[in-house]
């Protein structure tokens, strides 16, 4: 998918690529990673990566693909025309507005790196998941807390919180 240089088209490439991956059975917390990890991605190469072709910055488009490998892994990469440094994680300041992306991307995916393209182009990929066909793919334990609810206090007879409150008059 070719997305435009700046913020415009991030919105758009986060809503297709959550609609193809839902229709292809991938689990939703996988796909909220996945979602981020484009994110991050599309914000780096328009703050760091120069346009495809010979467009200028803000002009032009950067290139997001995503797909599930034969094997079941769920790859997502990103595309622009390269730039003055290579991408690595920063150790940004605890009061830095940025720097943290590859940092995220770095903890909820399997795996990344970058490939060196023709013509300049740099390519950020990350392997989102290893196995989306597992059933418990992404799975984050969303019934955690009704697994370990306590009975309401209703249930409980022994408790008597009206008798408690008589004795602070």
């Amino acid at each position: 998918m070719a997305v435009p240089h700046g913020p415009a088209g991030v919105g758009e490439a986060r809503h297709r690529m959550r609609d193809q991956l839902r229709r292809g059975g991938v689990a939703e917390s996988v796909i909220d990673d996945a979602v981020l990890i484009l994110s991050e991605l599309l914000s780096n190469a328009c703050k760091h990566g120069r346009p495809l072709g010979d467009a200028l910055a803000g002009d032009g488009d950067v290139r997001a693909a995503w797909r599930v490998d034969p094997g079941g892994r769920l790859l997502v990469e990103v595309t622009d025309g390269g730039g003055p440094t290579r991408p690595a994680p920063a150790t940004p300041s605890v009061t830095a507005h940025g720097g943290r992306g590859l940092n995220i991307i770095t903890a909820l995916a399997d795996d990344w790196g970058v490939r060196d393209e023709l013509h300049g182009e740099v390519t950020v990929w990350v392997v989102v998941h290893e196995d989306v066909h597992d059933p418990d793919a992404g799975h984050r334990r969303d019934d955690f807390a009704t697994r370990v609810a306590a009975p309401s206090v209703a249930a409980m007879p022994e408790l008597d919180f009206a008798d408690a409150f008589d004795d602070l008059d």
